[in-house]
C-alpha cells in the first residue's frame, strides 16, 4: 500500500490501455470490500449500544425506586448520567434498625466511572449486614476500597434513618453536606464523617445525629447539581440550591424534586452536563 491507501492490483488496473471492464471490475471489488468493513461496524456499534443500555439497566435495579414510601417518610430520588453510564448511585435498604440510605459519587464519567457501582454498593451492602453504625460501615467500606488497586476515589453519604422516632444517624465520606430544612425554616447542614473513600486505609470517621421531625426535608445530592453551569460559564451553586429548597419546601417530596430539577435545566439551559448528577429529597408528613 502506498501513502493514499491504493492497492498495487488496483493502480495497474487504472492505468492506460487496461481495459474498461477490467477497472470497472476493480472498483466494484474495493466497494463491496468497504460496505463489508461498514457492516462490520455498524454490527459492532449495536452491539455496543446494547451493551451499554443493559450496563445502565442494571444500574436502575440496583438503585432505589425513584419514589419510595416508609410510614410517614417520602423518599424521591433521580440520576442522570453525563456519559451513557452514572457514576453516581442510591440504595435504600430497610432492617430492623431503620432505613439505610446511601447516596455514593465515584469519581470521574462515563464507563470507567460506571462500572465501578456495582463493587461499591455491594461493599455497602456487605458491612451493613455485619453494623448498623454509619461511620463503621463507611470505615469497613473504605478499608476494602483501599485494599484494592486502580479503584477511583468516591464520595458517600449514609444515613440511617429511624421511621418511627424520626431519629437520623449519617455519616459523611468527602460528599457535598446534605441539607435538613426544618419546618420552622431554620437550615441545617450535614457535614460530620471524613475522607473520600480511596485516600487512607486507616481514615478515621464519625458520625452525626439529628432528628427529623414532621414537616422537615432532608436534601441528599451529588456534586454535579451545584457545579451545573450556564452559558455565562457561571455554577448553580449551593446559594441558589438553598434559595429553591426554601421556596418550594412546603410541598411533597416528588413534587420538590421535579421543581429543583427543573431549576437546574432552566439555569443550565441549553449547556449540557458537566458531571453525573444525583438529587434525593426525603420528607416527613
Amino acid at each position: 500500500m502506498n501513502q493514499s491507501g491504493t492497492s498495487l492490483a488496483t493502480r495497474r488496473a487504472l492505468e492506460p490501455g487496461v481495459p474498461l471492464l477490467r477497472r470497472r471490475s476493480v472498483r466494484k471489488t474495493r466497494r463491496q470490500e468497504l460496505e463489508v468493513k461498514l457492516a462490520t461496524l455498524q454490527k459492532d456499534y449495536a452491539e455496543l449500544h446494547t451493551a451499554i443500555f443493559e450496563a445502565a439497566q442494571v444500574h436502575r435495579r440496583l438503585c432505589a425506586p425513584r419514589l419510595v414510601r416508609y410510614g410517614n417518610f417520602e423518599i424521591a430520588s433521580e440520576i442522570f448520567a453525563v456519559r451513557h453510564l452514572p457514576g453516581d448511585f442510591f440504595t435504600i435498604e430497610e432492617n430492623n434498625n431503620g432505613v439505610l440510605l446511601t447516596l455514593g459519587d465515584i469519581c470521574g464519567k462515563g464507563l470507567a466511572a460506571g462500572m465501578w457501582t456495582t463493587h461499591l454498593v455491594g461493599l455497602v451492602a456487605t458491612h451493613a449486614a455485619v453494623t448498623s453504625e454509619p461511620e463503621s460501615i463507611v470505615a469497613g467500606v473504605n478499608r476494602d476500597v483501599c485494599r484494592m488497586t486502580s479503584v477511583p476515589l468516591a464520595s458517600l453519604f449514609l444515613a440511617r434513618l429511624d421511621s418511627i422516632s424520626g431519629r437520623l444517624d449519617y455519616c459523611s465520606a468527602g460528599h457535598p453536606p446534605a441539607l435538613l430544612l426544618r419546618a420552622n425554616g431554620e437550615l441545617e447542614s450535614l457535614s460530620q464523617g471524613g475522607l473520600l473513600l480511596g485516600v487512607l486505609p486507616a481514615a478515621a470517621y464519625v458520625s452525626g445525629s439529628v432528628g427529623f421531625g414532621s414537616g422537615d426535608v432532608l436534601l441528599v445530592y451529588s456534586d454535579g447539581l451545584i457545579e451545573s453551569v450556564n452559558e455565562k460559564g457561571e455554577e448553580f451553586g449551593i446559594a441558589r440550591l438553598q434559595e429553591h429548597l426554601r421556596r418550594t419546601h412546603t410541598a411533597s417530596a416528588d413534587a420538590m424534586l421535579f421543581s429543583l430539577l427543573g431549576a437546574v435545566q432552566d439555569f443550565a439551559a441549553t449547556r449540557a452536563l458537566v458531571d453525573d448528577m444525583s438529587l434525593v429529597i426525603v420528607g416527613r408528613g
